[in-house]
């Protein structure tokens, strides 16, 4: 299951599509098949058999079950316009930066005297490029969500929390809980 923020980087790729990807099930298992090159390779990615490949592919059936539809989705867009994300995500890497959106928990570290207990925030905050560079580079190794929200809060910490240096110097520990909602732009 993918994680929040693996889910919130998808749906900034989705935004990056100069074309929307295939409508039908026939063009979208067409498409797989130019990918994929094989029926055998379709039916695997997919979770079905190959000769429903095949009648998915003919026309002769038109509605597959709703988890079949949902995976035929997901293979089609995690596969569409591969050079405009690679593009996107590199501007972002190494000049753009990243937008996080969110409203969720924060908890801290913070020095005696101060308050450390955490409590919601909603925050749109601008982390710089290289802050993007190590979440893309993270999640490229297959990184969990617990490491992504780590690298996120880092970037929150430094940019939000201590204004880059000019406040807040003894905050040293930010965790992102209870999230209730996430959305990134690049």
């Amino acid at each position: 299951m993918a994680g929040e923020i693996d889910e919130a980087i998808e749906r900034a790729d989705r935004e990056a599509f100069t074309r929307q990807p295939p409508k039908t099930l026939q063009a979208r298992i067409n498409f797989l098949m130019k990918q994929l090159k094989t029926t055998k390779a379709v039916a695997q990615e997919i979770g079905v058999s190959q000769r429903s490949v095949e009648r998915y592919r003919t026309g002769e059936r038109k509605q597959p079950p709703r988890a079949i539809a949902e995976r035929i989705d997901a293979a089609v867009r995690g596969r569409w316009q591969p050079q405009v994300r690679k593009r996107r995500q590199k501007r972002a890497a190494t000049t753009g930066g990243i937008t996080v959106e969110t409203r969720a928990r924060f908890g801290y570290t913070a020095p005696v005297g101060t308050t450390d207990d955490g409590r919601f925030r909603r925050l749109t905050v601008h982390l710089p490029p290289h802050y993007a560079q190590r979440l893309f580079d993270a999640r490229q190794a297959g990184a969990g969500d617990q490491q992504l929200r780590q690298i996120i809060a880092e970037g929150l910490k430094e940019i939000y929390f201590q204004d880059g240096g000019a406040r807040a110097m003894g905050l040293s520990d930010v965790t992102l809980n209870d999230i209730d909602y996430l959305d990134l732009d690049y």
